[in-house]
């Protein structure tokens, strides 16, 4: 491989998780030869201070601004919720990013939410029995990682869970973009899409689309780090 035209790689966790989260894939994308910069956005480690007054706009600056730190337009790397984030990003600099790789994600719709209910509470990590009641599966994961994702995890800021996505820039449709479907086949995800469903409906829209599937579950960083690190290079010089 040669690593002097590699891009360099911004990976960006979900909801309750900070850099640590991607310990795994980047050990491994480093030793591939890539620049990787994992990103704990603004609410999401402890000690943050006033991180429970964090908006989806401050975690979309910070993450604007990560992105324009790298020499290049580099690769972004979203998994879960922070497809959210990603998606304000490419809207507001379409031309700041090579690729967004969605993990387990998407592109998120205009006006949407993730909990417009939330109020003024952060959303704590749900008991795993609730997360995989609600669709969120854990399969693979060892039991010394669960213990390390309920030690570590930090509750999402409310203003962050009832931020509204606002999107202006249809360039973004434009940008290259890759979805790593883990826990919901690519195949079920498009027929969805196609339907109209509220949480895929976006990804109809976009105009370079690469697929692929991972079958595992919803953190696929833990449960096939490997694996997943090698569909982020692919995707990456894609």
């Amino acid at each position: 491989m040669d690593t002097t035209t590699l891009p360099s790689i911004v990976l960006v966790p979900g909801h309750w998780l900070s850099a640590w989260a991607w310990a795994d894939v980047e050990a491994r994308l480093t030793d591939l030869g890539f620049t990787v910069d994992a990103v704990s956005l603004p609410g999401t480690s402890p000690g943050d201070g006033d991180g429970e007054d964090t908006t989806l706009d401050d975690q979309i600056d910070a993450l604007s601004d990560a992105v324009a730190r790298q020499p290049t337009p580099p690769v972004l790397v979203a998994h879960s919720g922070a497809g959210r984030v990603a998606t304000g990003v490419s809207d507001r600099a379409p031309e700041s990013v090579r690729r967004v790789v969605y993990v387990d994600s998407g592109p998120a719709a205009d006006g949407s939410a993730f909990d417009e209910s939330a109020g003024d509470t952060p959303g704590e990590l749900p008991e795993f029995a609730d997360l995989e009641a609600g669709g969120a599966s854990l399969e693979g994961i060892s039991p010394a990682a669960l213990e390390e994702f309920r030690t570590r995890a930090v509750p999402v800021p409310p203003g962050v869970l009832m931020g509204v996505l606002e999107l202006t820039n249809e360039a973004r449709l434009d940008v290259p973009s890759t979805i790593i479907a883990s826990s919901i086949p690519s195949e079920a995800m498009m027929g969805l899409a196609q339907q109209g469903h509220p949480m895929f409906a976006e990804v109809a829209r976009f105009r370079d689309l690469g697929l692929v599937d991972l079958p595992t579950g919803h953190w696929p960083m833990w449960s096939r780090p490997q694996d997943l690190a090698d569909a982020i290079a692919a995707a990456a010089q894609g």
